[in-house]
């Protein structure tokens, strides 16, 4: 799932530490996929467990979770031990068929080595009418990213390089046999008091750059924060399809 090759064991420490759950992503991820305590869910790529964990508080659902990190694994059982979890990859879903109600993926598609293998598993694992969400990032998302694109500027190209377009990731989805594509934007602004997590490299593309651009992008967001918090924009792009 790490096309990039970056070993995520090593950054489970900061990953689960410094990531939060988006409350948009979360609410609409309930709320198009019809989630309720009857349903079963998959998370590919679950990492330290945040959403897996919130899905799961918030319905009563089954969550089952997926992840090649052994570390990133150990995390989510450490933060709930009711997730059913599995070490494996999107490309091959260790699941039977028709037995999944949804199946999303949070930042974690552009990992993803063979995308069209993915969709065709999550169609296969999926029940008549389940859904498949891939939460990920458009050219415009990463571009007004506050404080990651705003202040590590070097990571722009990065990421336009590693995340697929809407439109291809649209094209996938329908060559693997879904319908009913949907698309959903959520943003969120809030006030960023520290700079731990940028400064604990928990953003993969921070792995990306050079360490003189990560220092000084560290370096500015701290003169910054001592007069007051930052005007952070955190914004996703929610892509839905359907089993038919």
């Amino acid at each position: 799932m790490t096309g990039t090759r970056l070993d995520y064991n090593t950054m489970a420490l900061e990953y689960a530490a410094h990531r939060k759950v988006h409350p948009g992503v979360l609410a609409s991820l309930i709320e198009m996929g019809r989630i309720s305590d009857a349903s079963v869910v998959l998370e590919v790529g679950v990492g330290s467990g945040n959403y897996a964990t919130a899905v799961r508080a918030m319905t009563g659902c089954t969550v089952l979770g997926l992840d090649p990190s052994r570390e990133m694994l150990a995390k989510a059982a450490a933060q709930d031990g009711d997730l059913v979890l599995l070490e494996g990859r999107a490309e091959s879903l260790p699941y039977p068929d028709a037995s999944v109600d949804v199946i999303y993926s949070v930042d974690v598609i552009h990992h993803v080595e063979d995308r069209p293998a993915f969709f065709r598993e999550a169609l296969r694992v999926l029940r008549p009418g389940g859904k498949v969400c891939t939460v990920t990032d458009s050219p415009d998302d990463i571009r007004r990213r506050v404080p990651l694109s705003s202040h590590f500027p070097e990571t722009v190209e990065v990421e336009l390089r590693r995340y697929p377009t809407i439109a291809k990731l649209t094209i996938e989805l329908l060559g693997a046999g879904f319908g009913q594509i949907v698309e959903d934007q959520v943003e969120l602004t809030y006030p960023l008091t520290r700079a731990d997590g940028y400064a604990a490299r928990a953003y993969s593309s921070l792995h990306l750059i050079s360490d003189e651009a990560w220092s000084a992008g560290v370096d500015r967001m701290r003169n910054e924060l001592a007069a007051g918090p930052i005007s952070a924009l955190s914004l996703y792009t929610l892509l839905w399809g359907r089993r038919p």
